[in-house]
Formats: structure tokens, C-alpha cells, sequence
């Protein structure tokens, strides 16, 4: 998952086009064996990555977990050690329900973590959890499902417990409307089917190339991934994008190698 700030894209020289290509979930994973349903609340998620709920146990989730029987196990924390989009999106979500994360680790590609074990990719991330019982960290929605990692159920700032998914996340984008830059966040969704954890990915081209026969070969793909490959989207864990967007976004692909 690619994601850049505003001051950045101003930095390119000759300027830069930046594509949203799909969208979808990041996920909370972990490793309890006959734990199949796993609800967390929106103050239990932020203090279990802050270090201050660190059993599975703990009446802070076995509360919210009645039926689950819940072992007296070390909640082992994993997180991302390399920079990640998908660790920006994940701490924008922790900065927006929780002040003391907001006060304290922040958002950020790579943060100095309070708390946990970082691994790197989210390959590293999979296998981590895959090998660690007692284990808990993030990933992106579509690499969980295909390992067949087990997924909490998060608290939306409505008060729901929502599951993962395309759809849950779709509901959550709703709430956006692009800028002319399109590079838009909804770090903490109102609605109450919305999953609380979910972004678009980006494409970030260069407006001008010194090869004459890149700017024809990247609208081209650009071009496609807009098209037929939105129809992958859901089969491989990801949102397709609206038709509406797709058709703002064709004239922007256009201008990839136009003169300036």
C-alpha cells in the first residue's frame, strides 16, 4: 500500500501524477487456537499497541469476549519494522480513536513503536503471526485471507463490531471525496457498516519521462488497471473503484508525458 504526503508530490521536479488503482482493508490478525471470534474495542485496540494490555486475559477483552474463552497467554505484538503504507494508514486509525497515541507514537510510515516486535513486509508480518501463538499484529485484508489468518472484529466510531471485508471496507470509503490531487484519507469512517480501517492505494507517476516510449507504455497500463483489471479486484481481497472515479481518472492518466 503506497502512501505519500502533499509536501512530497510538491518536491517532484516537472511534477507527478497520483493514480488511485484500488482500495481496501488493513486488518488486525492473530494467533489464538480456538478462538475463532475475536472482538476488539476501539480503546482495547490502542492499548494493546501501546503496551498497557499485554495478556489475553485481561478483563479489557475477556469483557468484550464472553463466549470466547480467551487464554491466560502474553499478547506477543508484532508490528512493522520497515516503512509501510500500511503502517500510516493503521496509525492514522490509532491517532483518531485514541489521544495518548495521538500524544505519543503519532502516524507515521515508521514509528518509534512503545511496545512489540517488528518484522519486515507483510510477508514477515504473515509469518510471524502463523508461528507465534499468542501472537497479534496488522496486515493488509487480502494477504490475511489468503493465509488464512484469523481476524479481530474492530469497533467503528459508531459503536458496531464490523468484520473485514470488501464490503465493509467499500462502506467506509464512501465518506471520501477527492481532492484535484486525489489523495484522500478517512482515518476513522461514521458509518455504521463501515469497517474502521481502510484506504486507497496509489499509483505515483512522473508527468514527464527522457525515454519517448515510457509515457505511451505507462498510460497503457495505467489505462488497463482502470478497466479490466478492476474486475481482480474482489477476488484478490481489494475494493474496485467506483465508475464515477475511474471516469475522472482516465483524462488524469491522458497527461502522462504531455508537454508541461
Amino acid at each position: 500500500m503506497w502512501v505519500c504526503a502533499p509536501m512530497t508530490l510538491r518536491r517532484w521536479p516537472g511534477g507527478v501524477v497520483l493514480v488511485p488503482m484500488t482500495a481496501g482493508a488493513i486488518v488486525v490478525v492473530y494467533n489464538l487456537p480456538g478462538v475463532e471470534t475475536l472482538q476488539l474495542s476501539r480503546s482495547a485496540l490502542a492499548d494493546i499497541f501501546l503496551g498497557k494490555i499485554t495478556r489475553w486475559n485481561d478483563p479489557a477483552l475477556t469483557n468484550l469476549n464472553p463466549g470466547a474463552n480467551l487464554p491466560d497467554l502474553e499478547i506477543l505484538l508484532t508490528h512493522r519494522a520497515d516503512g509501510s503504507g500500511t503502517t500510516t494508514i493503521f496509525t492514522q486509525h490509532l491517532s483518531a480513536i485514541s489521544a495518548p497515541w495521538q500524544d505519543g507514537p503519532g502516524v507515521g510510515a515508521s514509528i518509534a513503536w512503545p511496545a512489540g516486535t517488528g518484522v519486515k513486509g507483510n510477508e514477515g508480518m504473515v509469518a510471524q503471526i502463523q508461528l507465534t501463538p499468542g501472537a497479534i499484529g496488522y496486515t493488509e485484508f487480502g494477504y490475511a485471507r489468503t493465509n488464512k489468518l484469523s481476524m479481530a472484529m474492530l469497533e467503528n466510531q459508531a459503536g458496531q463490531f464490523v468484520a473485514p471485508g470488501v464490503e465493509s471496507a467499500a462502506a467506509a470509503l464512501t465518506e471520501i471525496v477527492f481532492p484535484e490531487n486525489f489523495l484522500a484519507f478517512v482515518p476513522d469512517p461514521k458509518g455504521e457498516t463501515a469497517y474502521p480501517i481502510a484506504s486507497y492505494t496509489w499509483i505515483l507517476a512522473y508527468r514527464q519521462y527522457d525515454r519517448p516510449e515510457v509515457p505511451a507504455a505507462l498510460r497503457a497500463a495505467l489505462a488497463w488497471g482502470l478497466t479490466e483489471g478492476q474486475k481482480l479486484a474482489i477476488e484478490l481481497g481489494y475494493v474496485p473503484l467506483a465508475a464515477d472515479l475511474v471516469a475522472r481518472l482516465q483524462p488524469v492518466v491522458a497527461t502522462i508525458g504531455e508537454p508541461a
